[in-house]
């Protein structure tokens, strides 16, 4: 009787140490069940050759290509001493050149026959402007009698590609997925009966039959739909359960004190709350007032007032006796907010303090580099409850700041904290405190259901009365240096007017200090470095930009030189302000109309949207060029294109989410973990995810503890690892 691998064996046992070695280091796969788990990318068809004319865009790239061989010959070199057997295959559109060199010659020379059909694979190559592979593996397909049972074998079959790796090609993970495919069937379906039926799934065994050995395209579509599934529902019933234990938790219920400060904060505005920011007041108010931890993430456009929503949150907390700390990923950043926050509630924010108002509260700062007499004073203030704001990095997370009562925690820039500095800042409350996540990088529906799915949303998508529009044109560095010439003239036209501007550039330009190698590496490659804050500085200063003050801001300058700067341009001494991303948040200074970015390519979309949101901050018109040296007809190009052509920064992050790899949005760059995600991508599958949301909602409240699913509870326990519980709260 044939050997069934049980899911959990080793792979060692089932394919040899060596084998095994390889998946596991070099594709993170050490079971059977891992192996069952590592769907092939495409299928090539017996009748149907694979382009070879997109190799063009996959240079350095391991691919697996189905060719026929057009010609073979063996040519000599070094008087005769050397061989190397070239052979040209075709499939139909395409041609493409396999060397094989020394002793390596003979046995493709006699296999490799013209009209011989086989898979090749091996690392995309490029050699006197031809594209190559260099000695690639091959296993032919049925071109002889000899292999006549393997042609009728797969007569008609599609061929599985996997992704592979230089050490383990694809058909040789087809014969490894082989050995454990009959252990399929000792697998147990997470689906709920009901729901799977429902729906017209197939079982989970069947799937992945059909994944690994589809007899034809609709068993693959069947296969695909059922997996999405799988993801998708394990996926939202993890998060329906956190949702779940959240809700479980007490917290003291924070209702606003008529007549409190939040009324004399109100009465003092020069402005009306946009109609977005009273509904999204509404959702947190009313979420404050319950006996459980608000859990919300509040998306708003750039410059669409999320500070002002999260600063009325903070005084209703502490108009009931309780206290609210706001996080910032950067030093910049929180200053930047104490600031704000300082000015838009004036004498409110000097409570106890002469000249304060009776109502007011104090508003302290607390980062790492802080003074000790500052620091020692600002912890004073915090565990007496003086303060009944706090606004600082991730000092605030330090054992030594104890809280009087902590009663909010608002979350700036949610993707830049861990789930462990979320919690550590939570737990310092008698109770759990409420949570307001704030995100100014808007993201697409189903992103929010799949990263932040255990948080409610609010979004703000309307900007304040009196923000202005922002103009965005592409600079094209290269082809037009004059274009270039007249963006620095622009910028003193606007200096001239008495507003101010930023320079943005990728790099500080410090680096080669402490790393030599790292520039000489970038000096000997085809492409320049990264332009460079204190080169570009100079450069301005000495030429299109002289006579104006310009200064530099950079994440390496001392803090308090940081905080001078940012002070000088906020008061607007300093005109041209050049930088690193270190302003991409939060900064507000409303009379900045213009911004530069250099190498503007070298950014994200949704990062270059969020910098562009950092001038037309005042009643003057912004303008945001991005410069760029790229080809018109590049990938890179188009990217800025779409930038220049919309302000809607919901529509940028789905072009964004489109063009980057989808485990890169769900935190997995970052992490290092392979991504949960194998089948269901974010963007195409939003119907899916919010179904699957929706079916995992109803059955956590069916059953919570998953005690009549076993197989939902064991997939369950697979996705949540320590990795994965990261993974799904990193955000």
């Amino acid at each position: 009787m044939e050997h069934v691998p049980a899911l959990d064996e080793d792979l060692k046992k089932t394919l040899g140490p060596a084998t095994a070695k390889v998946l596991a280091e070099q594709l993170g796969l050490h079971t059977a069940l891992d192996l069952l788990h590592h769907y092939p990318r495409k299928y090539a068809e017996r009748g149907e050759l694979t382009a070879l004319t997109e190799l063009a865009d996959q240079i350095d790239e391991h691919v697996t290509v189905v060719a026929q061989v057009a010609d073979a010959r063996i040519l000599t070199f070094n008087g005769g001493r050397g061989k190397r057997l070239e052979v040209t295959i075709t499939d139909g559109n395409g041609r493409l050149q396999l060397v094989f060199f020394g002793a390596g010659v003979h046995k493709p020379h006699k296999e490799l026959l013209p009209g011989t059909r086989a898979m090749f694979a091996g690392k995309v190559g490029m050699f006197n402007r031809k594209l190559q592979l260099s000695h690639p593996a091959y296993e032919p397909l049925g071109a002889d009698a000899s292999d006549q049972d393997a042609a009728t074998a797969f007569a008609g079959r599609l061929i599985p590609i996997y992704p592979a790796c230089a050490k383990l090609e694809s058909w040789k993970i087809a014969k490894c997925v082989d050995a454990v495919l009959p252990s399929a069937r000792e697998t147990v379906d997470p689906l709920p009966p009901a729901l799977r039926e429902g729906r017209g799934l197939v079982p989970l065994t069947e799937a992945l039959l059909k994944i690994h050995r589809p007899a034809t395209k609709a068993d693959v579509e069947d296969a695909r739909q059922r997996l999405k599934w799988d993801e998708a529902f394990v996926l939202q019933v993890a998060l329906a359960r956190r949702r779940r234990a959240d809700s479980q938790l007490p917290a003291v219920p924070r209702r606003p004190v008529p007549g409190g400060l939040l009324d004399a904060f109100d009465a003092k505005l020069p402005f009306t709350l946009t109609e977005g920011q009273q509904t999204v007041s509404k959702e947190i108010f009313d979420d404050l007032a319950t006996d459980h931890p608000m859990h919300r993430l509040l998306q708003g456009e750039v410059g669409s007032g999320k500070t002002m929503v999260a600063l009325r949150a903070m005084l209703a907390v502490v108009d009931c006796g309780g206290q609210a700390a706001m996080l910032a990923p950067t030093e910049v950043l929180a200053q930047q907010h104490h600031r704000s926050i300082t000015e838009m509630m004036g004498e409110l924010a000097e409570g106890g303090m002469l000249g304060g108002s009776d109502q007011g509260t104090k508003v302290v700062l607390l980062t790492g580099s802080m003074g000790m007499p500052a620091r020692r004073k600002a912890l004073l203030d915090l565990v007496t409850g003086e303060a009944g704001i706090v606004i600082g990095t991730h000092a605030l997370i330090e054992d030594k700041v104890q809280f009087h009562d902590l009663g909010l925690v608002v979350v700036d820039e949610q993707h830049r904290f861990g789930v462990e500095q979320r919690d550590a800042l939570r737990s310092k409350g008698k109770q759990p405190p409420h949570l307001l996540v704030m995100t100014a990088t808007p993201i697409p529906r189903t992103v929010a259901m799949t990263v932040f799915g255990d948080l409610e949303t609010s979004v703000l998508d309307q900007l304040p009365a009196g923000r202005s529009p922002i103009a965005t044109h592409v600079v094209p560095a290269k082809d037009k240096p004059h274009f270039l010439a007249r963006a620095w003239e622009r910028v003193r036209e606007e200096v001239g007017k008495g507003h101010q501007a930023y320079v943005v550039c990728p790099r500080i330009g410090d680096e080669e200090a402490a790393d030599p190698k790292k520039k000489s590496a970038e000096a000997d490659g085809d492409k320049r470095p990264p332009l460079a804050v204190l080169e570009i500085a100079d450069e301005l200063r000495g030429g299109p930009l002289a006579g104006l003050s310009v200064e530099v801001l950079h994440g390496r300058m001392d803090p308090a030189d940081k905080d001078d700067v940012m002070r000088r341009f906020a008061a607007g001494e300093v005109k041209v302000l050049v930088a690193t991303t270190v302003i991409e948040v939060g900064v507000n200074v409303p009379n900045s109309t213009v911004m530069v970015i250099m190498d503007a390519d070298r950014f994200g979309v949704s990062q270059l949207h969020q910098l562009r949101g950092r001038v037309g901050r005042g009643s003057a018109p912004g303008l945001c060029l991005l410069v760029s040296e790229m080809h018109e007809a590049s990938p890179a190009r188009a990217r800025l294109a779409a930038v220049a052509a919309t302000l809607d920064g919901f529509e940028l992050s789905r072009i964004d989410l489109e063009q980057r790899r989808e485990g890169d949005v769900l935190g997995q760059a970052q992490s290092g973990v392979r991504s949960s995600l194998r089948m269901l991508a974010v963007i195409d599958d939003e119907e899916v995810i919010a179904q699957a949301r929706e079916e995992a909602t109803r059955v956590v409240a069916d059953d919570p503890e998953l005690e009549r699913l076993p197989g939902l509870k064991l997939a369950l326990d697979a996705l949540l690892d320590t990795e994965r519980e990261q993974y799904l709260e990193k955000g």
